[in-house]
């Protein structure tokens, strides 16, 4: 049940920070809301780290925390842009299919959750899917691809790598394998900055949004690499992917945007699921 509560709780904070980014990645390029935010959740987690004073564990940590960095950022580009060039309530969900590889790996691996568990699982999943419907005249031709799907695709895969290589980096300490994934990341990313020379300025209306998505994001990826340790991979990789719900919702009630009944039934099964997970545990 911890592990679940966990998954949850870094659902949660993920959507929050992802539609704040979304918005944001709209009016300024997304290196610049990556660099920004990530340096601040960078200085959050090293603050932490140092008050509480214990040093590095042993073992090949880091390395998978620096992969877990690398796959990481390649989600977050690709999900960022696609939530600035389409319908937060059609990116969000198809990127949640990210739980798919954790689910897979975590199977593979041995895990034997309950038959409830996995037919909550299931319904997850399926919901996820039956949201990401694009509504009206295009649905209705069965031809167009809603705008940002692609990217949406590439942020999935980004997305459950990550899932993966920080459940490994956070075997043995979980604030550790979390800085080592932000100084990573904040590496990579001013790299990236030096070659390619966005505008790094921000406004101070958008600087405080960036600071928030940062302090939320590092805290759902501590969230989530705790309750990789505290359960099954293969569940708590689909509980850490329910962030759509919570995109889409911010989404109708701060932009209006229009959900199809289709996405609201795939909102309300997504939320069964959940439920049938809960359940089991």
């Amino acid at each position: 049940m911890l592990a679940l509560a966990l998954g949850l709780g870094s659902s949660l904070a993920w959507g929050v920070a992802d539609f704040v980014a979304g918005l944001k990645s709209r009016r300024i390029d997304v290196l610049t809301v990556l660099l920004l935010s990530q340096s601040a959740g960078l200085v959050a987690v090293t603050v932490v780290v140092v008050l509480r004073g214990e040093g590095p564990p042993g073992g090949h940590f880091a390395v998978w925390a620096v992969l877990s960095s690398a796959v990481g950022l390649i989600g977050l580009t690709a999900f960022y842009r696609g939530l600035a060039v389409g319908a937060m309530s059609v990116v969000a969900p198809i990127s949640a299919t990210a739980a798919v590889i954790p689910v897979t790996v975590g199977l593979a691996g041995g895990d034997r959750p309950a038959a409830l568990q996995v037919a909550g699982a299931a319904l997850a999943l399926a919901g996820v899917v039956l949201a990401s419907r694009e509504a009206g005249d295009a649905a209705a031709r069965g031809g167009r691809v809603a705008a940002g799907v692609g990217l949406a695709l590439l942020a999935a895969l980004g997305f459950g790598s990550f899932f993966i290589a920080i459940d490994a980096a956070s075997e043995d300490d979980v604030l550790w394998a979390i800085l080592v994934n932000r100084i990573a990341g904040v590496a990579f990313l001013t790299a990236a900055a030096v070659a390619l020379r966005p505008s790094l300025s921000a406004g101070r209306e958008h600087l405080r949004g960036l600071v928030a998505v940062g302090a939320l994001d590092i805290g759902a990826n501590t969230l989530f690499a705790a309750a990789s340790q505290q359960g099954l991979l293969s569940l708590v990789g689909v509980a850490g992917s329910l962030y759509p719900v919570v995109t889409i919702g911010l989404a109708r009630l701060v932009l209006h945007e229009r959900i199809a009944r289709a996405q609201q039934l795939g909102v309300g099964i997504t939320l069964v699921g959940v439920a049938l997970i809960t359940a089991g545990s």
